[in-house]
């Protein structure tokens, strides 16, 4: 830490911390961004993704990667880059269980996971945290207070966990126990988290089979169709699939491999997901086993398409470079698998990747593996404020597995001048997004974007 320290205090005079404050828009056209990004999706869901993303100024923002990596690729930064996530709102933040069926809280995806300067992450937490402080009614001096609060967390846990051996971060995470600690005084916080790990209990691939599943004639259970979010997979989508699953298998651990490989492939179908994903291909895979008695066990994977990073696309960022292994097939795949391995403090067994088909990059992992995210629209401003230092702290510790980490802390520094700049940032930032949603919304009105009717 010491030989680090002089270096990243000597990168203020290279980019003053007030200076992280500053945001200046190009003019991009926010509409162009979209429709470019729309061009590579299954056109029939499109207007699903506008749909959804026109619901509120912060789910624009969820689905405005590529608007934000565009705009925070001409502001100035300390040019130290880390793993970074790419898409660090949030509701990016949740509930999953461990292999050992611990309930974590940590990032949950990691589709735009690249190298980029440590403080993106840090400005697109910071900025969702203050379009969704507007959207829950918050004043503005409770908005900023909220951001001012995160972006402390994120410098005083970073700073800590340099101090620590790298060995030590490594194995550290933070549970739902954790969590309802650190809430024991405020009664009504701790029942929601509790509430919402308890929904995320019954959030399991067996309960999906339940729900979605029916048996054949033959007794063989499919996935029953529920359009226009869950349909049949096109066989023009999965052409080439063949074999699939076992080249899937060769990129997993050998005990998940030796697990699934007991189960072969029921069937296939196509999940409309999330608010950003919307349109690109996202199946979901129902595996079986046949076991004694005429039964099935079954398990339920997803497979979802990985697309350039917006870090790359419209941040112009390079390749990722950490680590520097990617495969010459599967690579975006790869990218997303490695990301999240180095970001999350556990990562599920069965995530994995397959080489490239049809000219596209597919990861594999558990479905429904007792997720849960805590709705920030149900919080108090004080409770939202926790939870927003919460989701900062998770993102420390996740920048912390990365060799500039420590430069980062240093330049930060013990002040809360770091602070109060990012929380300048936010405000102009959450400006910038009610501007180009307004612009979508006119956009759709005048028949240039399709939308869906409202709640698909």
């Amino acid at each position: 830490m010491t030989a680090d320290v002089p270096n990243g205090k000597d990168l203020r005079k290279k980019v003053a911390r007030s200076a992280q404050s500053a945001f200046t828009s190009d003019g991009r056209d926010p509409v162009g961004i979209i429709r470019e990004q729309n061009s590579t999706r299954i056109q029939e869901l499109v207007p699903v993704r506008i749909a959804r993303m026109l619901h509120s100024p912060f789910s624009f923002y969820r689905g405005g990667a590529a608007l934000m990596a565009h705009d925070l690729a001409g502001e100035a930064d300390t040019g130290v880059t880390v793993m970074s996530c790419g898409d660090a709102h949030i509701s990016n933040f949740g509930l999953f269980a461990s292999p050992e069926r611990r309930q974590l809280f940590d990032v949950n995806d990691f589709d735009e996971a690249g190298n980029a300067p440590w403080e993106w992450d840090v400005k697109r937490l910071a900025a969702s945290v203050m379009i969704a402080a507007r959207e829950n009614g918050y004043s503005e001096d409770q908005a900023r207070s909220a951001v001012v609060g995160a972006a402390g967390t994120y410098r005083t846990v970073l700073a800590r966990l340099v101090e620590q051996g790298a060995v030590d971060r490594y194995y550290l995470s933070v549970d739902v126990d954790q969590l309802t600690a650190q809430a024991a005084a405020d009664q009504p916080l701790k029942e929601l988290i509790e509430q919402t790990a308890k929904k995320a209990r019954k959030r399991t691939s067996a309960r999906m089979v339940e729900k979605i599943t029916a048996a054949d004639a033959d007794g063989e259970p499919h996935i029953v169709a529920d359009p226009p979010t869950l349909v049949p997979a096109p066989p023009k989508l999965v052409e080439g699939f063949e074999g699939l699953y076992e080249r899937y298998l060769d990129s997993i651990r050998a005990d998940a491999a030796a697990l699934l490989g007991q189960f072969r492939v029921l069937d296939w179908a196509l999940r409309v997901v999330g608010v950003g994903s919307v349109g690109t291909r996202c199946f979901i895979v129902l595996l079986g086993r046949d076991v004694p008695g005429g039964t099935t066990e079954t398990l339920f994977l997803q497979v979802k398409e990985a697309t350039q990073s917006v870090l790359q696309t419209y941040g112009r960022r390079g390749p990722s470079a950490m680590p520097p292994r990617a495969p010459s097939s599967g690579a975006q795949a790869w990218r997303v698998v490695a990301g999240q391995q180095i970001l999350q403090a556990q990562s599920d067994s069965f995530l994995g990747y397959t080489p490239t088909v049809q000219g596209r990059d597919f990861y594999w992992r558990q479905f429904r593996d007792m997720k849960g995210s805590v709705a920030p629209e149900l919080l108090t401003h004080d409770q939202f404020e926790r939870y927003g230092q919460a989701c900062a702290g998770v993102l420390a510790r996740a920048h912390s597995q990365s060799p500039g980490a420590a430069v980062a802390a240093a330049y930060m520094g013990k002040s809360t001048e770091f602070d109060e700049a990012i929380g300048g940032f936010a405000a102009a930032y959450a400006d910038q997004n009610e501007k180009d949603y307004a612009a979508v919304q006119a956009a759709v009105k005048a028949g240039v974007l399709p939308c869906a009717e409202v709640g698909v």
